[in-house]
């Protein structure tokens, strides 16, 4: 062990210090690891597998555009020819289309058995009675209101056609002079209208219909030609005195609004707000329930110009006469290569399965934060010097290198076996978004870390919320995003939870690259950021806010947790105007109340020589703890529970001190107390003129603990520990190698291959030899040893008893332990603590003279004799005391003063020559006679208190 005085380590001595045990760390996790990166993995082959599948099914001729075999030249040479007139309508989707055929307006109009009617929840009396359902033939609704009544309904009244105008060899325009609609939903496209080629029919509006008015009209598409029926259908024109009022009915008219599960669907609302002669204004509500097969409802403005265009012309009507009308003759999609029909799983099933594949990160950071805590690692690099600022910078770099290579990965992965998912996206935007979030996820890790501590409760709570956030996402949040009518502000108040923000990132990603494969184009880039319907913008700006806000957070409660201080320290707040320590710390015992036995004159001694220490100052002492106090406050409805009573106490360097008592005296409460794990109640302590309660990460660099417990890391090995906790130390090179290798020797761990061996193998013997040689490295001052030689056999522990004697050359020790034997070879002095309060002080063989001034004298004969051997005793010394007795072995206590050794041995002689001694024992007071004598003591005292 060094002896040569060492500076306190620097910042970057402590960042390097963690970083290479964390490097260590991680490499004895390997197989971890890869079963970590494993699964994305497997995950992204087996959509590949799938894709590869479901590719080749649609590759068969059924789903190709379709071709037939021409005879062109009369030769009977026959060509393949292929296109849109050749295919069924599978086949039609992966045709060229170089001219998209022309589409008549038409309107998004309700099934029949879907029509508004009069019910109980819908108590409308100008709406249809309910029976029309049976016969089919119940109108459409129109709602209208405005400031103008009269102008609203002469509007309305020029809006539906009176009768049919229809001219059969120019199909559009007779479908512009008419209104159209359909109860079929929209698709992604519009070069096959589902309206003309669905089982649904085709209806026409008219403000009155009259029985069987249906007419057949011949559609032809390329050199398809097809005769579609359509049917009449009544517009029902109703006012509403209010805007809310048609926004309510229309919403409660849909399911999702209705508590009775039924769907009462009105066809538009028009509110006309201010129009009169001179100004047209108006707002039209439609049904964007009607989505498209990926979520999308941009294919239903298809269907919405023709409401436009009805408002339109009813106010060109009632200002230049009926006469007057916009024509709105057609709708047509854009041109379109060839395409194959793909399905990319990774676009459909990305969202989902890539929230589950980012998301398992953070239950590996999390639980090796909670395992830290757990263990008390973090507190135990803390009291060997390891300051807060170098645990952040190296723990937060370390999980964020570990998130980022994890990424990496991921996507250089996908991208090589080409899910569609990474390489149509440009790869910039995928890098941020990505680098955003694992830094708002470590930092949320570091965060949600305080509210656990144990690991398997954190690590099944968080694997839990992870499924739960994917399925939450694919199966709620997905329905919120896609629909139009949900308020975008309750998008973003739920995107706020980190598992969602996540979530629409990823849909975003996998609609844009789903869209790109299927249309032949490309997935999203930064230009589209600026849609109105892209939702990354507002992912990425609410990813920085949150991570920097989740951050700091995370700082200050692992400041307040502890400091045990509720002043947040942020670093941009922090005061470097520390207050001096007190002149007279003990003057915080004021007010409180201590039970102190005043009437020992050793321990009264300590006590003036405490204050005087605090008055005057000596630096030769280490240690000087002044009416140091810890009481546990009581809890359904108990008293509360001292476990020190202002214990005083001074320590000289060089000196070992051992603290004795039963289990339960406070022993280790004053060691937690020193080393900073808690705070005292009241009074405080010196340790190397430091104050325990305001300087305590000065301390830390001086000190040196060896806990009641092991706190090891299982994979590291003891060589490593050491190293560790020797470059918090500041030891370096060749110094930091030899005090390792002393340290081992010292503790008999350097043969055979034991400092090579990971700690979570050794025995319980082996532990507590490495957790004091993990006390002692670095030449600390003042060392806290709790029971320190538990569970070592004999030679270990006379080992260990060497190591600790070479030790107190120039530092002061605590030491607790059970064994007698232990603290009279070891100790200098001992104070012996009972019920939190220090009943004796001295060195052992004060302590014996003073509490064990008598011989202890042993006879055993049969039980017809045991009057003659009290008799024989009484004669030896009057004030003799018998302390024990069972069937013929009695012990008593002989006064030294009263007796000479020599006469017990006579007296033994003679009583051989009247009857038979079976064995005998004279024996000196031993430090354990004293220690089972202060304690009854203390004990009876308090009782009879």
């Amino acid at each position: 062990m060094a002896n040569t005085p060492i500076e306190a380590a620097t910042f970057w001595t402590q960042a390097n210090a963690l970083l290479r045990k964390n490097l260590t760390y991680q490499k004895r996790n390997l197989r971890t690891n890869i079963r970590l990166i494993s699964f994305p993995f497997i995950l992204c082959l087996l959509l590949v597998l799938l894709q590869k599948i479901v590719n080749n099914e649609l590759d068969k001729p059924k789903n190709n555009c379709g071709c037939v075999c021409v005879d062109k030249n009369g030769d009977g040479v026959c060509e393949k020819v292929c296109g849109l007139e050749y295919s069924t309508l599978i086949q039609a989707v992966s045709c060229p289309i170089p001219s998209p055929p022309q589409w008549p307006p038409i309107l998004q109009m309700p099934a029949p058995h879907f029509r508004a009617v009069r019910t109980d929840f819908f108590p409308y009396e100008d709406l249809p009675n309910e029976s029309c359902r049976e016969s089919m033939s119940c109108p459409v609704t129109m709602l209208f209101t405005g400031n103008n009544r009269s102008l609203g309904n002469i509007l309305a009244a020029s809006m539906v056609p009176s009768s049919l105008s229809w001219n059969s060899s120019d199909v559009l325009y007779g479908a512009s002079l008419n209104v159209l609609g359909s109860a079929s939903r929209p698709r992604t496209n519009n070069y096959l209208d589902p309206a003309f080629f669905s089982n649904l029919p085709l209806y026409y509006m008219q403000r009155q219909c009259v029985t069987g008015s249906t007419l057949s009209i011949p559609v032809s598409i390329f050199s398809l030609t097809k005769t579609q029926d359509i049917a009449c259908v009544q517009g029902l024109q109703l006012w509403r005195n209010s805007s809310s009022e048609v926004n309510d009915e229309m919403y409660r008219g849909y399911k999702n609004g209705n508590s009775e599960g039924k769907i009462n669907e009105i066809l538009s609302g028009f509110d006309f707000l201010n129009s009169d002669g001179n100004n047209f204004n108006v707002t039209i509500w439609y049904n964007s329930s009607y989505k498209s097969d990926t979520g999308r409802s941009s294919n239903v403005l298809l269907r919405v110009p023709r409401l436009v265009n009805l408002a339109s012309n009813g106010y060109l009507k009632f200002l230049l006469g009926a006469s007057t009308e916009m024509l709105f003759e057609f709708v047509k999609e854009m041109p379109k290569p060839a395409t194959k029909i793909r399905l990319d799983f990774s676009s459909l099933l990305g969202a989902l399965f890539f929230t589950w594949v980012i998301l398992q990160l953070f239950p590996v950071i999390l639980t090796s934060l909670v395992y830290e805590k757990q263990q008390k690692l973090r507190i135990m690099m803390k009291m060997h010097g390891l300051g807060d600022g170098p645990y952040w910078m190296i723990s937060y770099a370390y999980f964020l290198t570990i998130s980022a290579v994890y990424m990496f990965c991921f996507v250089l992965f996908g991208s090589v076996i080409g899910l569609k998912f990474f390489t149509m996206n440009d790869y910039s935007i995928q890098f941020v978004f990505y680098l955003l979030f694992i830094n708002l996820q470590v930092s949320l890790a570091f965060l949600v870390a305080a509210m656990f501590s144990n690991v398997k409760t954190a690590e099944v709570s968080t694997y839990i919320c992870v499924f739960g956030t994917g399925l939450l996402g694919g199966f709620l949040f997905q329905f919120f995003i896609e629909d139009p009518s949900f308020p975008r502000g309750w998008i973003m108040v739920m995107e706020l939870y980190p598992g969602f923000l996540l979530y629409r990132g990823l849909y975003e990603f996998a609609f844009y690259s789903f869209t790109g494969n299927l249309m032949g184009t490309y997935g999203m880039r930064w230009g589209d950021l600026t849609d109105s319907t892209n939702g990354m913008r507002e992912v990425l700006i609410i990813m920085l806010v949150e991570w920097i806000v989740v951050l700091l957070v995370a700082y200050c409660i692992d400041k307040v947790l502890s400091s045990g201080s509720w002043k947040c320290a942020l670093f941009f707040l922090q005061r470097y105007d520390k207050k001096p320590p007190p002149q007279n710390p003990g003057l915080e015992r004021q007010g409180s109340k201590v039970l102190v036995q005043t009437d020992k004159p050793d321990v009264r001694q300590e006590r003036e020589k405490v204050e005087k220490l605090l008055k005057e100052g000596d630096p030769s002492y280490a240690i000087v703890s002044d009416h140091l106090k810890k009481v546990y406050p009581g809890k359904d409805g108990n008293p509360e529970q001292f476990a020190v009573r202002g214990l005083s106490l001074a320590l000289a360097r060089g000196e070992c001190f051992g603290l004795l008592g039963p289990n339960g005296a406070g022993k280790t409460s004053f060691i937690n107390m020193m080393i900073g794990l808690i705070k005292p109640t009241a009074g405080t302590a010196l340790v190397e003129g430091l104050d325990i309660s305001t300087e305590m990460n000065g301390i830390y660099s001086s000190m040196g603990v060896c806990p009641q417990h092991d706190l090891l890391w299982e994979t590291l090995t003891g060589r490593e520990h050491l190293l560790f906790y020797g470059r918090l130390k500041n030891l370096k090179g060749s110094a930091l190698i030899q005090a390792v290798e002393e340290s081992l020797k010292g503790v008999n761990l350097f043969h055979g291959g034991v400092a090579e061996k990971q700690a979570g193998k050794y025995s319980g013997g082996m532990k507590r030899r490495l957790s004091v040689a993990i006390s002692l490295i670095g030449d600390p001052k003042v060392v806290y040893m709790d029971e320190p030689s538990t569970g070592l056999d004999p030679a270990s522990r006379k080992n260990l008893w060497n190591v600790v004697k070479r030790a107190k050359q120039d530092r002061a020790i605590i030491l607790t332990t059970h064994s007698m034997e232990e603290a009279e070879v070891l100790c200098d002095r001992i104070g012996i603590f009972v019920d939190g309060s220090l009943q004796c002080i001295g060195n052992p063989k004060e302590l014996k003279a003073r509490y064990g001034g008598a011989y202890v004298f042993t006879m055993t004969t049969s039980p017809a004799h045991e009057g003659h051997v009290e008799n024989m005793v009484k004669h030896l010394a009057s004030g003799a005391s018998k302390i024990y007795h069972l069937s013929g072995t009695q012990k008593f206590e002989l006064p030294k003063h009263q007796v000479r050794i020599a006469d017990v041995f006579q007296a033994v002689e003679n009583a051989k020559s009247r009857f038979t001694v079976l064995a005998w024992g004279l024996a000196d007071t031993t430090l354990e006679d004293v220690f089972i004598k202060v304690a009854n003591g203390a004990e009876s005292s308090d009782m009879l208190s």
